[in-house]
């Protein structure tokens, strides 16, 4: 009984091919099915490094055991099968290429219908895909976040400098002065005895500068943050779908 397009899709995902002896070849990738029919005949079997080669293997004769595909050939006939690129669809050479090297006969039923342009690919999000195809494109969509890039800190400490100010200050100098005899100040100067030895001592006064040192506040100091806006180049490589015909009629034409 060969397996049916639903009991691949559920193991699409997940699905392993092996060997009947348990050898394992890779994980599953496509599926490729007659158009006639919907039977599906080959699949391919991605290998290496992250699943990056793709390998053709026959499913006429295979079985499911869980979620792992059973083929019917050994591991070294299907790593040495040849490299055809996965894109949907086999062309009549590559098929015969797979005939030959499997040791299929290309005139019996498994390769019926599976010519270049009746060859139909899984479309694994859903079911066999029409005759259009849909072009898609990366598109970037460029948006703003608010990252933290520091800190602003307030410190205060203490520095010394030295300040230079002039005052005014004054003192007591001596100076001798001589006072006529009058009748204002005769009286005083006949106080005293006629002759004798006197001295008179006078206490001189002078101004020093007084220094006083007090705290006093003269501002306010605060971190305040402004928001600057700037312009900034964003670059970033997209990806994009193109779709060519190729058509062999158009190359026939293009000879006349």
């Amino acid at each position: 009984m060969s397996i049916s397009l639903d009991q691949l899709n559920q193991i699409m995902d997940h699905g392993q091919v092996v060997t009947a002896d348990g050898d394992k070849v890779g994980s599953l990738g496509q599926v490729y099915v007659d158009d006639v029919t919907g039977t599906p005949n080959w699949v391919t079997v991605k290998s290496g490094l992250f699943g990056t080669s793709e390998t053709f293997v026959p499913i006429d004769a295979a079985r499911l055991d869980g979620s792992n595909l059973v083929v019917d050939y050994d591991k070294a006939t299907i790593k040495d099968a040849p490299r055809i690129e996965s894109d949907g669809s086999l062309s009549e050479d590559e098929e015969q290429h797979l005939y030959r090297h499997y040791g299929l006969d290309s005139t019996s039923n498994f390769a019926s219908g599976r010519t270049d342009s009746d060859a139909v690919g899984y479309d694994k999000s859903g079911p066999e895909t029409d005759s259009a195809m849909t072009r898609s494109e990366e598109r970037l969509n460029v948006g703003k976040e608010s990252v933290e890039t520091g800190k602003a800190r307030l410190r205060k400490y203490v520095v010394t400098e030295n300040v230079t100010q002039t005052v005014p200050v004054s003192h007591e100098e001596v100076r001798l002065v001589r006072e006529p005899i009058t009748d204002a100040n005769i009286g005083d100067a006949m106080a005293g005895p006629e002759i004798s030895e006197e001295e008179h001592e006078v206490v001189l006064h002078a101004e020093r500068p007084v220094v006083e040192k007090e705290a006093v506040p003269v501002e306010r100091v605060r971190v305040d943050a402004d928001t600057v806006t700037e312009e900034q180049t964003i670059s970033a490589d997209v990806r994009k779908e193109q779709i060519d015909l190729d058509d062999p009629s158009m190359a026939n034409n293009d000879r006349h």
